[in-house]
């Protein structure tokens, strides 16, 4: 079995932003209320002729065309999505059909906002099993179509957009990060430039006892629902030990991450999980909710692409992906900044 790394990343956004002010002539809030309770000051919103494929392809392209590789190169690729609107053919295949991608494995993913992180889990072991030397890995959402426009707890989280990362095999002569969970050979120094222990061992999981916390609900005319306070009591009762147990799988601890990209679902859940754990003074946190919301599959792609493109986070320094959403699920796991 090879080793698997992040061999490069591309984001898309649409190109109109919504502000909180905009958004208070529409429902009962205000810029103030919005900031205080999320942190979300900006989101995107796609065209209303602008699909979950076309914004999946940009960023795939994008993706694509950062690692050098040919469209050919490409033998997996997954679309981690909760709001398209065509169940088949797949998001995935549409993508294939527009990069010129021939004959890849091409297939859709749900787990709602964990679905990128869980489809990164999915890519990395078909790599490593020699299912595929290369994998698009994709998260795109048009939340917007999902989005009860009068419903002000919901209204003011969600936005558009996509992130990609082609993922590919890596020498990995010492088994760091191997499928048994042990990590080893981790550390900052040790990864940049080698390819070894590019992603780490997954943790994964699901509370289906909560699976109505986070919903789409109302069948084929669905909209966005949640329980806010529960989900918020969730996630920083739970989130914190998950980062710990992918950290250690990955044979780190906390204070040995140069980076951090969670769901970007609210500003104040990502600060009060991060509070729990014990990270560097000089750790970079992403913070993308701020300008594009809740982007949910799409947000922890469209985060570290961003992190990447501006070089905030050294190649090669290890970065903790956590993501939950919709089940309610998680996945997580270290991964070499590519």
């Amino acid at each position: 079995m090879s080793g698997s790394r992040i061999a490069a990343l591309g984001h898309y956004q649409p190109s109109r932003v919504l502000t909180n002010d905009e958004l208070s002539t529409m429902v009962d809030t205000s810029d103030e209320w919005i900031r205080r309770r999320t942190g979300i000051a900006t989101r995107r919103i796609a065209a209303p002729d602008e699909s979950v494929t076309d914004m999946a392809a940009a960023a795939a392209g994008k993706a694509l065309a950062s690692a050098g590789l040919r469209p050919s190169d490409i033998g997996l690729i997954t679309v981690a999505t909760c709001t398209a609107i065509d169940r088949c053919p797949s998001t995935a295949a549409q993508v294939a059909a527009r990069l010129g991608i021939p004959s890849a494995v091409a297939y859709d993913l749900n787990n709602g906002c964990a679905g990128f992180t869980t489809a990164l889990a999915g890519a990395d072991h078909a790599v490593r099993a020699g299912a595929a030397r290369h994998a698009l890995v994709i998260g795109a959402e048009k939340m917007s179509d999902v989005t009860d426009w009068t419903d002000r707890s919901t209204c003011v989280l969600l936005g558009d957009g996509a992130g990609a990362a082609v993922v590919s095999a890596a020498e990995n002569p010492d088994g760091a990060g191997d499928a048994g969970g042990t990590g080893g050979a981790w550390g900052i120094g040790g990864v940049a430039g080698t390819g070894r222990a590019g992603i780490g061992p997954v943790v994964w999981g699901s509370d289906p006892t909560r699976a109505d916390a986070v919903r789409l609900v109302d069948d084929w005319h669905p909209h966005f629902a949640q329980e806010g306070q529960g989900v918020f009591r969730w996630a920083t009762g739970e989130l914190p030990a998950i980062a710990r147990e992918a950290c250690r799988r990955a044979g780190l601890t906390p204070a040995d991450l140069a980076g951090v990209v969670t769901h970007q679902a609210n500003l104040r859940i990502i600060e009060a999980v991060l509070r729990q754990l014990d990270l560097r003074d000089d750790v970079v946190i992403a913070q993308d909710v701020v300008e594009s919301g809740n982007t949910s599959a799409a947000s922890v792609p469209l985060a570290l692409s961003k992190l990447t493109e501006r070089g905030d986070i050294p190649s090669g320094a290890p970065v903790l992906l956590l993501a939950f959403g919709g089940g309610l699920s998680w996945a997580g796991q270290v991964v070499a900044c590519p």
